[in-house]
């Protein structure tokens, strides 16, 4: 592994070089807490796995802390979104031939229109974004080997929650259909500038190979989650009529098992995944 040191200048001197932080409500608008512990982002980059056969996506690179530590463990390029152009003028302090900084809203470009061949993604997300992001992605998994990502630990609490944890919802049942995840480790707000008021987690997840008929059924798990989690203390009978009649309901629940009357964060993601089969069954019925 290389070392980290792609830039003459430390982190501390970019910053300040580029005036980065000078106009802090701007940084915060953007979620932007940047790592200078290059120790830490080696940690993240390395938690990736090996890089040598990848193209690498950074979102929000910042001062490039994390870019430093990924370009040392000798991928086959970097590409770095960013949006800001202070942030893209401190970049330029990396000198690297494998390092691609594009200007551009990371919420309107996909990883896959930015590289052909496998990919794995590995970003400190902007916090107030980071949900958007993820769940973007989870449109379209093509050629991701993995996403090494930072979030609010809050949120990272989410991603990983089991049935039955104040945690569970929506995000949670779409992430572990679709992907493997698992929390890394997690970080005091101590170790950004400026510093969050909330601790982060570093995740990591590797989607699941699943067939385009099972990828297909994302289009049902999402209004059907939305549903009973839009009011999570309601009955999941009651929930599921705001997008099936009462006889559907009852057909479904009793088909699988579930009593009316529990609460949908008591349910295992697979108890969704078949409500999902049934909804999809249903609508094939009804439109042939």
């Amino acid at each position: 592994m290389l070392p980290s040191n792609n830039s003459s200048l430390s982190l501390k001197q970019v910053i300040e070089k580029y005036k980065l932080l000078l106009n802090y409500s701007f940084s915060k608008s953007l979620g932007q807490n940047f790592l200078i512990d290059l120790s830490i982002t080696d940690r993240i980059a390395q938690s990736a796995g090996s890089l040598s056969d990848v193209t690498v996506i950074e979102v929000g690179p910042g001062p490039g802390g994390l870019t430093r530590s990924i370009l040392g463990c000798n991928p086959l390029q970097v590409i770095a979104v960013e949006r800001d152009s202070q942030c893209i003028q401190a970049l330029t302090e990396i000198q690297s031939k494998n390092l691609t900084v594009i200007k551009a809203d990371a919420l309107k470009v996909k990883p896959q229109d930015l590289a052909s061949g496998p990919l794995k993604i590995i970003a400190n997300l902007p916090y107030n974004i980071g949900t958007t992001l993820l769940t973007n992605w989870f449109e379209d998994l093509t050629d991701i080997q993995s996403m090494t990502l930072m979030f609010q630990k809050e949120v990272g609490a989410r991603l990983c929650a089991l049935p039955g944890s104040k945690d569970y919802g929506r995000l949670s049942i779409l992430t572990q259909y679709l992907c493997n995840v698992r929390r890394l480790f997690d970080l005091p707000p101590q170790v950004f500038t400026p510093a969050p008021k909330v601790h982060s987690s570093v995740m990591f997840l590797t989607p699941k190979d699943l067939s385009a008929e099972e990828k297909g059924l994302v289009k049902y798990l999402e209004p059907i989650t939305r549903a009973l989690f839009g009011q999570r203390r309601k009955m999941i009978h009651k929930s599921l009529k705001q997008i099936f009649d009462e006889e559907t309901i009852n057909i479904f629940l009793k088909t699988l098992d579930i009593p009316p009357t529990i609460r949908a964060e008591t349910l295992p993601v697979s108890k969704f995944v078949e409500l999902a089969k049934l909804a999809r069954e249903r609508e094939r019925h009804n439109s042939s």
